[in-house]
């Protein structure tokens, strides 16, 4: 095996199933397979994903090798000894778990096979260690802590890893069912949301709360240890016995029965949100020093489903001691684990020369899937009997776009290569002016169909961004959060809202206000995306023409997707969205769509699909 060797990665059978394909350190491709089959975090083994992964190797070029992202005897043997430990009571587990068994013992053998007939080629990477690779490897550190924090792998929840030349050590570990990822989730589940989707509505609730329980968290759920470690309070947690996170005790301890999906949120969940986000902040800054204070590393990467909450990434740059660089895997879940298990296949098998030098994020700026040319593109707009307009020019194109949105249209953009990951990075991407408050509403009623209280994230010109925000203001990935600058803040803050009589999460986003109001939250808080020049996006000459129309330097983004969807991916997934809600424009390659001008019977379609719950 050598660098010009070409290998496979595949994650599946959780959540967030993935392939990806690399030749040594050069990441080819890599996707989601919800993308392909449009089923939110499809956990399936992902056919499609790969078949796409397989295209896109050059002509003669053959597989060398595939690895998959965790030891599935470890899994099966933490799932068997957990099921031993707590029968009879884990019996609302067993036809899951007899599943699962059946899947890691029969369905994921063939499949493998089916890709790769030679046993001999194929590799079981842990589940630790892929997220850990993909991590570090295409970090632009030549040393460097890495962290993993999730849910549970085989048996790891956390573990803590030194990065350098040679490859990856661990250097710490946190074990089943000590989970901060399962931690979240009870929270998530207690406050009415989906368990391995809604964790990122609890951190976005959080600001509209205040950490009034976190005293109680940390004294009854969860011990927090000065060494970083942390163990959890089982009597409180239902995981390992039932599809619960939580149970009985759980909502004891807090005097509320759990909020039921759909019923108002009041301000005590708020206050459990922000709690909860409180305790887990505090955890992330302890294992990040303990991190970097085994590894004597000053560079530190993340990886792992927690490692995209952002707002305790923002922590653990400004509070934790001797850090001087932070990298966080866009696609921290389980579809980077498929990227993470190529790597390091290619580095424990590759040739022991040494590695390059690297010169900077080998990630492409997230932008590793599918891309289609004009007849793709002016196919699916002839299937759908819609009308267009060709602008001459990618720049005119960048214009009409602009013009649209500085007169307050709302836009779906799809240009160049799909992101890899859950953040639209532009390339799949809604877009709006961030100055109105009413974009925010309108885009949360009218386009993604969800909750009007969410927030949207701002896409900045990279040069432009520390005029506006505090640091850090280097976000690429849209994995921090940074806080608008106090002269572009409106006088009515939470507290004041809060005391003139606003209760309800939307009226309290409403009455706070900003410069940006419509990505800004209710603590002034924005979840940055940062556009350098350079950039591989189309998204970022938008965004120069936008400036120049009008003299603002960043516009709303927001995942080209309704909820319960996944991120668009063909040319016919954009016109769907397009066609099945409010969208104004809709910029796809060399193409501009105006809703207005299309014939009655597409625009009669606008609120006819009906979207799953997210």
């Amino acid at each position: 095996m050598n660098n010009g060797c070409y290998l496979l990665g595949i994650s599946s059978y959780f959540h967030d199933s993935a392939a990806a394909l690399v030749c040594g350190d050069q990441i080819v491709a890599a996707a989601q397979e919800e993308r392909f089959t449009r089923v939110k975090a499809d956990w399936n083994f992902p056919k499609n994903a790969i078949g796409w992964c397989l295209g896109q190797l050059p002509p003669g070029a053959e597989l060398t090798g595939v690895a998959y992202y965790e030891n599935p005897g470890l899994k099966t043997s933490r799932i068997l000894r957990n099921a031993a430990a707590h029968a009879p009571r884990g019996g609302s587990l067993w036809p899951r778990t007899v599943k699962t068994l059946k899947t890691l013992a029969g369905d994921l053998p063939a499949q493998l096979l089916a890709v790769c007939p030679d046993p001999d080629k194929l590799w079981f990477v842990p589940h630790h260690r892929s997220h850990a690779a993909s991590a570090f490897y295409p970090s632009p550190f030549d040393r460097a802590g890495v962290l993993v924090l999730d849910g549970v792998g085989e048996w790891s929840t956390t573990t803590l890893w030194h990065g350098q030349g040679d490859g990856l050590s661990a250097t710490g570990e946190i074990a089943f069912p000590h989970s901060l990822g399962l931690f979240y989730s009870a929270f998530t589940q207690y406050c009415g949301f989906k368990v391995n989707s809604g964790e990122y509505k609890l951190m976005g609730l959080a600001p509209f709360g205040t950490p009034a329980l976190a005293g109680r968290i940390r004294d009854e759920l969860i011990d927090l240890r000065s060494d970083g470690s942390f163990a959890l309070n089982m009597d409180y947690f239902d995981f390992p016995t039932r599809l619960s996170t939580t149970n009985p005790l759980f909502e004891r301890l807090f005097g509320r029965l759990a909020r039921r999906p759909g019923e108002p949120v009041d301000q005590y969940f708020m206050n459990v949100a922000a709690s909860a986000q409180r305790i887990l902040e505090e955890a992330v800054i302890a294992l990040a020093r303990a991190t970097l204070k085994r590894s004597g590393a000053r560079d530190l990467c993340m990886a792992g489903g927690v490692a995209l909450n952002c707002v305790a990434n923002r922590r653990v740059l400004q509070e934790v001691p001797g850090l001087e660089r932070l990298w966080i895997q866009p696609a921290s879940g389980d579809a980077g684990g498929a990227l993470g298990a190529a790597l390091d296949l290619a580095r424990q098998r590759g040739p022991r020369n040494s590695p390059r030098a690297k010169t900077g994020d080998a990630m492409a700026g997230g932008l590793l899937g599918p891309e289609y040319d004009e007849a793709a593109i002016r196919g699916a707009l002839e299937a759908a009997g819609l009308v267009w307009e060709r602008p001459g020019s990618d720049a005119a194109v960048c214009e009409t776009v602009a013009a649209g949105l500085a007169e307050g249209q709302i836009v779906g953009h799809f240009s160049g290569r799909m992101e890899f990951g859950p953040r639209a990075l532009g390339n799949r991407s809604i877009l709006a002016d961030p100055r109105a408050k009413q974009a925010l509403m309108r885009v949360n009623r009218r386009i993604k169909f969800r909750e009007d209280w969410r927030p949207f994230a701002p896409i900045v010109l990279a040069e432009e961004a520390a005029t506006y925000f505090e640091p850090p203001t280097d976000s690429p990935y849209m994995l921090l959060v940074s806080d608008l600058k106090p002269g572009y803040r409106g006088r009515m803050t939470l507290a004041k809202a809060r005391g003139q009589g606003q209760h309800r999460p939307i009226d309290l986003q409403r009455a706070v206000n900003s410069r940006f109001a419509a990505v800004t939250h209710v603590d002034f808080s924005a979840r940055l995306q940062t556009l350098a020049r350079g950039a591989g996006t189309r998204a970022r000459a938008i965004l120069e023409a936008f400036h120049a129309a009008t003299g603002c330097p960043m516009l709303l983004n927001t995942s080209f997707n309704v909820r319960g969807e996944p991120i668009v991916c063909t040319p016919g997934d954009a016109v769907a969205c397009f066609l099945n809600t409010h969208l104004d424009m809709l910029a796809i390659g060399p193409f501009i769509l105006r809703k207005a001008d299309q014939p009655e019977a597409a625009r009669d379609r606008v609120g006819e699909a009906r979207f799953n719950a997210d």
